[in-house]
């Protein structure tokens, strides 16, 4: 069972019809005890940094989060999901993160070829061996969905499994244990998303 955090601030339920699409239980949750019986759990996120910090600790999700992660449980975060992540975001200001990933969340230089923000189809850059990207092989279409003008930095760059190229690398995926993200929006991303949130779902 996929528990798929319901604090307000994400696009759930493309996130579940995706995950219904691709036969994977998966439940919505406002309750932050559920994660702890949860199989896998999926951090959506759509908005600023900051109130979706707050919203998270206010609601109790961020220690649930924090407790599921010290236990093993494979977690996504997607789009903001992903960024939430990370120790710090610099979005209206410095904001401490979940920390389950080490590392900043910072604006994506931004030129006048290449204007914030980040929207549309871009290539994954396959970096290393990631099971959340499991039989794509980087040869094929591996083009996803992103909306985003801020990306994670991590402190270590072998957390990077994937990136995208606009302008500058931009983070597109990340591991680092059982915790995992995606920038662009897999429940979005037709037959690539699909088979990403599958890979997920079979953790």
């Amino acid at each position: 069972m996929i528990a798929v955090v319901g604090y307000g601030m994400g696009n759930v339920q493309s996130v579940v019809n995706a995950l219904d699409h691709i036969g994977a239980p998966n439940a919505v949750t406002e309750d932050p005890r559920a994660l702890s019986k949860a199989d896998r759990i999926l951090l959506p996120g759509v908005g600023a940094f900051r109130r979706a910090m707050e919203r998270l600790e206010k609601t109790g999700f961020a220690a649930a989060l924090r407790a599921g992660a010290a236990a093993g449980t494979p977690i996504l975060g997607i789009c903001l999901g992903m960024q939430l992540l990370a120790t710090t975001g610099t979005e209206f200001g410095e904001t401490p993160g979940l920390g389950l990933v080490p590392g900043r969340v910072e604006r994506i230089p931004a030129g006048e070829a290449w204007r914030l923000p980040h929207m549309g189809w871009n290539d994954l850059d396959l970096r290393r061996d990631d099971p959340l990207l499991a039989g794509l092989d980087g040869q094929g279409d591996t083009a996803c969905y992103f909306v985003h003008s801020y990306h994670l930095v991590p402190d270590d760059e072998g957390a990077i499994s994937a990136t995208c190229d606009y302008g500058t690398p931009v983070t597109a995926t990340i591991s680092a244990g059982s915790v995992y993200g995606a920038q662009f929006h897999p429940e979005k991303s037709q037959a690539v998303g699909l088979a990403i949130l599958a890979n997920f779902a079979a953790l």
